[in-house]
């Protein structure tokens, strides 16, 4: 492995980051069938210590995407033609 590559493995395994982050979700939401995606960003968060405030960073536009179907589905936000999703 190239010195800049495994620097870049190092980081990546060391920090979280929006694929890493996304790919928990999702495990939890598979995992925990009453889960939608914004119970499972709450769930992380809390098990792990994090302030739900500080991932926005760490929500890539696919992730994004769910959270608005969920949150459309749930009523927290007004259904726009961009916030479904062709499930």
């Amino acid at each position: 492995m190239e010195p800049n590559k495994e620097l870049e493995q190092a980081i990546e395994n060391k920090f979280l980051t929006p694929s890493k982050f996304a790919i928990e979700i999702e495990k939890i939401v598979a995992a925990e069938e009453d889960f939608n995606y914004i119970d499972a960003i709450c769930y992380y968060c809390e098990t792990n210590n994090i302030e739900v405030e500080s991932v926005s960073k760490l929500i890539s536009k696919p992730l994004k995407e769910r959270l608005k179907w969920d949150a459309t589905r749930l009523n927290f936000m007004k259904p726009t033609s961009r916030a479904k999703l062709p499930l």
